[in-house]
């Protein structure tokens, strides 16, 4: 079963004091992207990064590249 709605959710890590952001991984399979958003602005505008974008950008924090 595919779903179109985003399941969104912040990170564990994100205890930071609000500077943070949500994505929906539940998209990246069955739409090859996976959509990003203010965790402070939930209404407002998402970026819809594709799934390789996303896999690189978070490669790139984690080994201190960004």
């Amino acid at each position: 079963m595919t779903t179109k709605t985003p399941r969104w959710f912040t990170s564990s890590y994100s205890n930071n004091g609000g500077q943070c952001v949500e994505v929906a991984t539940n998209l990246a399979a069955p739409h090859g992207v996976v959509p990003v958003r203010d965790s402070k602005n939930v209404s407002g505008p998402a970026l819809s990064l594709r799934t390789d974008a996303f896999t690189t950008f978070v490669a790139g924090i984690k080994s201190g590249d960004m």
